[in-house]
């Protein structure tokens, strides 16, 4: 069995879940997962769990993102991206570098951000994609997102490649979008790579061709990213062997104040270097959240 974490370097004009089908059938097993989806036309990091490494998803510190991006000044459309209807052409020979880095400037730091109509967000359990393909717009509430980093990495009117660093949530379209507004002459994106998603990193990624060669040839344990690695975030707590065991049996080891573990903190409870679970402090006692199988 296959357990921990592979990153996933997406290809242009396929889903998420359609990079999970394929891992699936490349590793002949059905427990494989993905976290921070990408959408289609979007390429770059796409973290993949497999076996045990499901587990640990709810516990994935993916609060930064980072993306490279080609925006394309003049031209708006209603997916907010090159794949969209044009809605608006407008030409963008009277923005200069110098307006374009200080509208972009205007958009770094907190911000407002309204998620565009196709996205995956539901309303009245339905996905607001599906009520865009019928035409049909609803209000969405604006969300408060951070845009640590927003470059200029090279303008080629009317074609702007930007490098954004960002919370999680955030939608490089809308970011497009609301530069345009600023501009006053509209804005799409016309590519988006994601380079960094929490942990995981670009340099760490295989595309699905890669990958089945590696799994071919007998070198998948070197692309294999640890669950307990990935958990880095969280505090460590070593156990030894008594305490190890009565986790492994789903048991709580012992009263812990934890005085460095906030109340409601979560912690990896750890055996011999190994992930053995995931403990979270109520009111100074641990409680078992999900535990792993030890190989």
């Amino acid at each position: 069995m296959v357990d921990g974490f592979l990153v996933i370097d997406k290809p242009a004009g396929c889903s998420s879940h359609d990079i999970v089908n394929r891992v699936r059938h490349i590793l002949g097993t059905r427990k494989v997962g993905h976290t921070g989806t990408l959408d289609p036309f979007a390429t770059g990091v796409l973290p993949i769990a497999v076996g045990e490494g499901t587990k640990a998803i709810p516990f994935l510190d993916e609060g930064e993102k980072q993306y490279q991006a080609t925006l394309q000044l003049g031209l708006t459309t209603d997916t907010l991206d090159i794949t969209g209807t044009a809605l608006r052409e407008t030409g963008s020979s009277q923005v200069s570098e110098a307006t374009l880095l200080q509208a972009m400037a205007s958009l770094t730091g907190e911000i407002s951000q309204v998620p565009p109509m196709f996205s995956a967000i539901k309303q009245g359990g339905q996905p607001l994609y599906r009520l865009a393909r019928k035409g049909v717009e609803v209000a969405r509430e604006p969300r408060q997102v951070s845009i640590w980093q927003f470059d200029l990495l090279n303008f080629t009117p009317p074609l702007a490649r930007v490098l954004v660093r960002c919370s999680r949530g955030t939608y490089v379209r809308s970011l497009a979008d609301d530069l345009g507004r600023v501009l006053g002459c509209g804005a799409c994106l016309t590519a988006l790579r994601r380079t960094v998603s929490g942990p995981f990193r670009l340099e760490q990624a295989l595309t699905p061709e890669q990958l089945a060669v590696t799994v071919a040839e007998g070198r998948l344990a070197q692309h294999l990213l640890a669950p307990l690695a990935m958990l880095g975030h969280l505090p460590h707590l070593a156990l030894e062997d008594e305490a190890a065991r009565l986790v492994r049996n789903g048991q709580v080891p012992y009263r812990c104040a934890l005085s460095t573990l906030a109340e409601g903190g979560c912690c990896a409870l750890v055996a011999d270097g190994v992930l053995l679970a995931v403990a979270r402090n109520h009111q100074g006692r641990l409680v078992l959240q999900r535990g792993f199988a030890s190989r």
